[in-house]
Order: C-alpha cells, then structure tokens, then sequence
C-alpha cells in the first residue's frame, strides 16, 4: 500500500507548532528574518568545518556589526529598543543554525558587556560599551576556576590586593569563552582586604595575562575557552567595576544570561529536530521513507512536545523580564528545564539518524555533541534546581 502523503504543517516543519513568532510585531517580525537570512548565507555554510577545525568565527564581526543588533539603548547612540521576547528569539536562532556562533555572540554581547553594563560606572560604559557595540574590543567573562566552578560564591581562589592606585590580581580562570582573543576580560576576583568579589577589566596585552586555548573539546569547537593564567596583573583602580562589591553582584548579569542560555538550548533542540525531520522524509528503508514508521513519527513528536513546552516557558520569561519581574529563582528555572529537554532532543534526533547520527555532515551530530556544553555551562542542572529549591523552601541547600 502507497504510503498517503498530506500536506504538512509548515510551523511544525520550522519547531514553532504554537507559532510564538506571531507574538512578535511586524518590525520586530522583519528583524528576525533579517537575522535568520543572515545566518543562513553567513553562518550555516561554514559552521561544519569551523566546529571541525576548533576555530571561532571572527572573520564574520564586521558582518555582525552590521546587523546592528549589538547593545541596547543606553550603550551607544542610535540604538533601537528590542524586547526580551525578540532578544530571545534571536539566540534561538543563532542556536538553531550554530550553538558555537550563538556562544561566540552571547559571551561578548551578554557576559561581558552585561558586567560592564550592570556593574561598570557612567564613565566606564561610556568608556567601553560604545567599542563593543562596534565590535572594536570584544569582551569575556572570568569567573570559572580550574578548582572552582560551582563553589564560586565561596571558593573563588583568584585574589585581588590593592597597591596604590592598582589593584594585583593573581590565580587562573579556566572555560572561559572568548578569552583567547578578547580585548576586554572582565574578571572576577576575591579583595584580600575585605573578602569580598570584585570585578576587573583586563586590557589585551596587560602584562602577567596569558590565556590558552584547551584543546581537545567535544562541544562548542567553535567557541575558544580559554585557561588563563593571572601572574601579578596591574589593573588600575579605574578600571575595577564600580558598582561590583560582592558576589552577588555577579547574579545581576547571570540572571539575564541565563534566560539566554534557555532560549539557545531551545535552538538547539530546533536544529537537530529540523535535521532529523528533513532525513526521515528523504531517508527510505524497506521501500518507503522512514518517516512513514511509527517509532520515527512518535520521536519527532516527542522532539516536538519538548521543544514546544520550552518555548512557553521562555516566552512567560520574557514577559517578566520585560515588566521587570523576573527573579533569578524563574530564570535559574527556565535553564534547567529547557537545557534538560534540549538533551533529550538532541539524543532523539541522532536516534533518527542511526549510524549517520554520529557524523558531522549531517549536523546532528553537533548539535548532540553541543548540547553538553550547554547543559553544564552558567550554572549546572543540579546548581540552579538548587536555586529553584531554594526559593521554594526558603532554605539553602548550597553545601
């Protein structure tokens, strides 16, 4: 018997099967698909093999520059207000077409200019946030230890001593995204004087600053971690983060980058599902294609349940972060939940692909192999449920 082909639906197709791009207005519609244009003649043609060869994509800043999407009013004259909801969508997109590429823009538009941003003076955003809405000094983000990663609140090992009218910093910082090649390394570090964190900007070239590529990653190729190393590093006390006296502070930019972590994890889960669904249509075995199997159609309805209950969530995330009311507990939240179903989808969709599954060209083998990273970074699974505990129980947990 012929197998009966109806006519699909195209928001099923795309991941987007409750449509949320129709909560979008038509400017902000028109952006979004400026961007997603973009990144399919810019990005997706060459994001194979700069995963395969570890090498990040800074051949494309200029390009990225022009996108104008860079920022937010307050950083730089001429910049137009987007809402959280289209800032969301946008990393969706980005991890859709490239986890790596989205990472790359995420650390320098989220981390480090967040940092600068949230915890910097009027003179320091004024003196460095207009440069990297250019792209003309790019920014990381030095918080993770080679010791200390979840334990940061209270084990940060890397000090901070004044001297005069420098500050010396010492220690290391390790997975830090950008950092091979950033002009700008805001990092984080503990005063000797009152035990507190603090953040520093680090200028390119400082010397005592070396930072090294790791080598031998399995997730996010096309993003350069870096371990760095902090050997009596002068920093002058204008360039200490005014507005950052404790590690508290750091939960300001975390809050926001983390709901960004959810909105990738959610693209993520869109490519490899998109992957999937276009090879169980094309791929035939036994005579027909496989997507006419049953077990096929419930994994990619599987797939299509997960991805569609994490774009409600972020949704309602942005919605409060757009009236100002999103707590760290709901953002902590939505990374948990969205970055566990993204694994679960990611490791459907390479079932789909059987024994094709595990190579690159066809690109569900990098979105499973990056959704590892994604899933541990900015705070574990186990670290924000913890969060999460806390703010319904009112005790910490945190050993």
């Amino acid at each position: 018997m012929a197998t009966q082909h109806k006519k699909m639906d195209p928001f099923a197709v795309e991941g987007d099967f409750f449509r949320i791009k129709d909560l979008l207005g038509p400017e902000e519609r028109q952006t979004l698909e400026r961007i997603r244009s973009f990144l399919a003649d810019k990005v997706e043609p060459t994001a194979g093999e700069l995963w395969a060869h570890a090498e990040s994509p800074l051949n494309l800043v200029d390009a990225i520059r022009d996108l104008g999407i860079t920022g937010i009013p307050g950083d730089a004259p001429g910049i137009t207000a987007r809402s959280p909801l289209l800032s969301g969508l946008i990393s969706m997109e980005m991890a859709r077409v490239d986890p790596s590429f989205a990472t790359f823009y995420g650390v320098h538009s989220g981390l480090g200019m967040g940092s600068i941003r949230e915890c910097g003076s009027e003179e320091q955003r004024q003196r460095w946030l207009p440069q990297m809405v250019e792209w003309r000094k790019i920014g990381a983000f030095g918080l993770t230890e080679p010791l200390v990663g979840s334990g940061t609140a209270r084990g940060l090992l890397t000090t901070a001593r004044r001297d005069g009218g420098d500050w010396v910093l010492n220690g290391e910082k390790r997975w830090i995204g950008n950092g091979t090649f950033a002009d700008l390394v805001v990092i984080w570090a503990r005063d000797e004087a009152d035990g507190q964190v603090k953040g520093f900007v680090v200028e390119k070239g400082t010397p005592g600053f070396t930072a090294r590529k790791l080598e031998g990653k399995i997730a996010l190729r096309g993003v350069q971690n870096a371990h760095i190393v902090l050997d009596g590093v002068r920093v002058p006390e204008e360039n200490r983060l005014q507005r950052a006296d404790s590690f508290r502070d750091t939960a300001r930019v975390l809050k926001v980058t983390r709901g960004g972590v959810a909105w990738q994890a959610i693209g993520c889960s869109i490519g490899a599902y998109e992957a999937a669904r276009a090879y169980a249509v094309e791929r035939e075995q036994f005579g027909k294609p496989i997507a006419s199997f049953q077990l096929v159609q419930d994994l990619l309805s599987r797939m299509l349940g997960n991805i569609t209950a994490s774009q409600a969530m972020a949704v309602r995330m942005a919605q409060l972060h757009a009236e100002d009311a999103l707590s760290e507990a709901q953002a902590a939240m939505a990374k948990m939940f969205c970055t566990t179903r993204m694994r679960e989808t990611v490791a459907w969709a390479r079932e789909v692909f059987g024994g094709n599954g595990i190579l690159l060209e066809y690109k569900a083998a990098r979105f499973f192999a990056d959704a590892e990273a994604l899933y541990s970074y900015e705070g574990t699974r186990d670290m924000n449920s913890l969060i999460v505990g806390r703010a319904a129980t009112g005790i910490s947990a945190f050993v």
